[in-house]
């Protein structure tokens, strides 16, 4: 069986590409410095898993012990989550971002290319795409000029990834562009942690709901959009996780020096007020909600185009927002 080393695997969607990796008879090892994540989700992924999991307490930058645990576990392949996220943070701090999200990546790719681990999947973004001209929004869209250094270190990403492989003998690696992903396990074992105030729409919805937060604020309903709330691909948390195995599949079955760039989303938009009345249709419960005015930086309109995904990849999402927005809610009770 191959072992994946999974960067920043107790976080949201490692977590949960964790156990996809197992349900595919991969062996995930974890390495986590538990910045943006709990412990505690350890325990629960071998509680879903029925068997002990490899995890590493450390940061990728710590070269010298990532080596040790890439030759200790004798990893083929990488899929690399280890990035701070929060846009609005990353305008604060973007030197924090850079040295993390560029030059973590690039002290990880160095060893890997060293070690000739083959495959090597990259969590990238959709934030890239900033507001689109045309939609759906496909892998030749045009990348804009990023609005945030956390679009920044996306971008820089991908481009280093591209050049490394392009030099490389061994090395094929995919970036996953995701779209909005949201939901949890539906077991409620596994799911979204933020730290604080949710930068995201849905742990917002879940906490005010859960009486966490006082209300819910629309930010502006005069967009040129179906309701005049800004619109999205929601995509489910299960499914791109998914995607990563299918990924590293794909990855497996090519020759070396294969890059290329995957839209991963449900190819279906949702505005921000019919998100909050399927929640309250699925839910019961009943959200205090109020409009505000337009956020600055907020994209309008966005979904993908994922021909790509399934012709490439095989892969298509298969649950329903109905079903994301249910189990994000069942997971926050578990919190209350």
């Amino acid at each position: 069986m191959k072992k994946i080393l999974v960067t920043g695997g107790a976080g949201f969607i490692g977590s949960h590409t964790v156990i996809e990796l197992i349900n595919a008879a991969y062996i995930p090892v974890i390495i986590d410095n538990f910045t943006n994540s709990d412990r505690k989700v350890i325990k629960r992924l071998e509680k879903l898993a029925g068997t002990p999991i490899a995890n590493y307490e450390q940061d990728c930058q710590d070269i010298e012990k990532l080596s040790d645990v890439i030759d200790t576990e004798n990893i083929t392949g990488i899929v690399h989550f280890a990035a701070y996220k929060q846009v609005e943070e990353s305008v604060s701090y973007p030197l924090k971002y850079y040295s993390n999200n560029v030059s973590g990546l690039i002290d990880i790719l160095k060893l890997a290319n060293n070690k000739r681990v083959r495959n090597f999947v990259f969590s990238s973004s959709c934030t890239i795409y900033g507001n689109p001209d045309q939609l759906p929004v496909t892998e030749d869209s045009v990348v804009k000029p990023p609005e945030s250094p956390y679009g920044s270190t996306k971008q820089m990403g991908e481009n280093i990834l591209k050049d490394v492989v392009k030099a490389s003998n061994s090395m094929n690696a995919l970036s996953l562009r995701y779209f909005n992903p949201i939901g949890a396990h539906p077991s409620a074992l596994i799911g979204e942690l933020p730290n604080g105030v949710p930068a995201n729409l849905v742990p917002f919805v879940t906490q005010t709901a859960a009486g966490l937060r006082n209300k819910l604020v629309v930010y502006g309903n005069d967009y040129p959009t179906k309701d005049g709330s800004c619109e999205r691909d929601y995509i489910h948390v299960i499914d791109l996780a998914k995607a990563h195995v299918k990924a590293l599949s794909y990855l497996e079955t090519n020759k070396p020096r294969i890059y290329d760039v995957v839209n991963i989303g449900t190819g279906r938009s949702t505005s921000v007020l019919e998100l909050i009345k399927l929640f309250e249709e699925v839910t019961g419960k009943k959200l205090n909600y109020e409009i505000g005015p337009r956020r600055s930086g907020d994209i309008i309109s966005t979904y993908a185009a994922v021909n790509k995904a399934k012709d490439l990849l095989g892969w298509t999402s298969q649950k329903s927002l109905a079903d994301a927005l249910k189990d994000a809610w069942r997971w926050q009770q578990t919190l209350v």
